[in-house]
């Protein structure tokens, strides 16, 4: 779906009731029919409607929001390769989403010079190749699986030869945006590969996650990869701690863990999805009251020039580093 009025229409709401934007060029609605079909008809305040759907308050400028909110550019060591932490790098596979998220820290990533061209992986798997500190490819975009599953064999193919390669790491958001993606040709494709593979797929709120997600999600841990979630956490979405303990629930109902709930990158045009880090800490807590800590989520905020991710609830963090 790509067409807001007619999104509305299915959904029984008007302009008025959801304050829309003018049209963003090259950054409008995208969406699947299937993620539709678990909003609320009627509700202009649902969680999954106001993840895709372009609002006024997006054309707002607000002091420090930026494009590159974690320096992705600063990071890139050949085309679509960037390289920011110790022991893995990440490649940007392709430009493609089966959504479109507000909140996208890369909606105004350079793709055209950097993805979906076999030359330019042949580049960027040459300086992986060269440097046996990287032992994990994360496999990103876009999303990865918007590419066909030849594609993704022929990436893989050119991977096989590098002896220093332990782990493969894909971030997508299609096994919960678009279920059906999770076919045959996929699932043989990974259960072939020789690494260790990690999926990290991307729910924000358990209505996300029906019966057909379940279904694809238990079919990737069929294919014996180890399924993880990162969160968001996103003002009107899942800022309260039943949301996210009903997700953290829900997900592991479906064989996923989850791993990391972000603050927001703070990206142009998403200021209006911010929630404060000591709002964000308190919602930790409780959570951390309510659930058993492997269904806690460590709170993670991503800083350019750092050497890792920082948490703020477990693992590294600069003041913890001295």
């Amino acid at each position: 779906m790509t067409s807001v009025p007619e999104l509305l229409g299915m959904l029984g709401l008007t302009a008025d009731q959801v304050g829309l934007a003018p049209e963003l060029a090259g950054f409008g609605l995208r969406v699947p029919r299937g993620f539709i079909a678990r909003m609320r008809r009627g509700d202009p305040a649902d969680p999954l409607l106001a993840q895709v759907l372009p609002v006024a308050a997006e054309t707002a400028a607000v002091d420090g929001f930026i494009a590159d909110p974690v320096g992705d550019r600063a990071a890139l060591r050949a085309p679509g390769l960037l390289h920011k932490y110790t022991g893995r790098a990440l490649l940007i596979t392709t430009e493609a989403c089966a959504v479109h998220c507000r909140y996208c820290f890369r909606r105004e990533f350079p793709y055209a010079e950097q993805a979906d061209d076999t030359g330019r992986w042949q580049q960027a798997i040459a300086t992986l190749a060269a440097d046996a500190s990287i032992e994990e490819l994360i496999l990103s975009g876009g999303d990865p699986w918007s590419l066909g599953n030849g594609r993704l064999q022929q990436l893989t193919d050119l991977l096989r030869p590098i002896p220093h390669l332990r782990r493969l790491r894909i971030h997508t958001r299609q096994p919960i945006v678009l279920p059906a993606r999770v076919d045959a040709g996929l699932l043989d494709w990974l259960a072939s590969l020789p690494w260790q593979i990690v999926v990290v797929v991307h729910a924000n709120h358990s209505n996300e996650i029906d019966a057909e997600v379940a279904a694809a999600l238990r079919a990737l841990r069929g294919a014996g990869v180890t399924l993880l979630n990162q969160s968001v956490l996103l003002a009107g979405v899942n800022d309260r701690a039943d949301v996210l303990t009903e997700l953290s629930q829900t997900l592991f109902s479906a064989g996923v863990l989850p791993y990391y709930i972000h603050l927001l990158d703070r990206v142009r045009g998403a200021a209006h999805f911010e929630v404060s880090e000591a709002a964000a800490r308190a919602l930790m807590d409780q959570m951390a009251s309510r659930l058993p800590g492997y269904l806690v989520p460590r709170l993670m905020r991503e800083a350019p020039g750092q050497p890792a991710k920082i948490a703020l609830s477990g693992g590294w963090s600069p003041s913890a580093d001295r």
